[in-house]
């Protein structure tokens, strides 16, 4: 089974400020790109049911075309360095993004 990681450079997360946290794939080529970056395989319900998060609204996603890169951008689920805070850089959060299995 492939994931979105086989079509990409890097998959990567990051903070977005103390409150957010920025996902980004930057794909290999135009190819994969159309496939990442295509709302029918990658939408804001599918980035909630990943990170569980309830309010879709919240969720940002960014398709750059120019780059292959897409960049997704949501609320921390704890704000950064929080006492319930357990990855503090949010350096760990790309991978179930990047494990995601594409499209048949």
């Amino acid at each position: 089974m492939r994931v979105v990681a086989d079509l990409a450079h890097e998959v990567r997360s990051k903070n977005a400020g103390p409150f957010w946290v920025t996902l980004e794939i930057f794909a290999r080529d135009a190819d994969g790109y159309a496939i990442v970056a295509d709302p029918a395989f990658l939408d804001e319900p599918v980035i909630a049911r990943l990170y569980a998060i309830d309010d879709v609204r919240t969720i940002q996603i960014f398709r750059i075309p120019q780059l292959n890169v897409v960049k997704i951008s949501f609320p921390r689920p704890v704000v950064q360095g929080g006492l319930l805070d357990r990855d503090i850089h949010a350096g760990q959060h790309h991978v179930p993004l990047a494990l995601l299995p594409l499209p048949a």
